[in-house]
């Protein structure tokens, strides 16, 4: 499973996108570059990645640098997923 294509597809899913997640990277901003991702996005986001990836995120364990970019969401889930 590849992880972060993985995260880009659910980012698209959940913002609504339509599609415009095509050339994201792992270097791809997120929080502040993406009006979409507000913190009610947020939580539908995390809620989304938690039954994805079979994982529980509880609240103390992220904050604004979780979503800087594509890359660090996918860090984050990769650690979560390792532990």
């Amino acid at each position: 499973m590849n992880i972060t294509q993985t995260i880009i597809d659910v980012l698209d899913e959940c913002l609504s996108l339509n599609g415009r997640t095509q050339g994201f990277t792992r270097d791809t901003p997120l929080l502040g570059a993406l009006p979409e991702l507000d913190s009610m996005a947020v939580v539908s986001l995390l809620t989304t990645l938690e039954d994805q990836f079979g994982l529980v995120v509880d609240d103390d364990e992220i904050d604004g640098a979780t979503f800087s970019t594509v890359g660090t969401l996918s860090d984050f889930v990769s650690g979560k997923l390792a532990a």
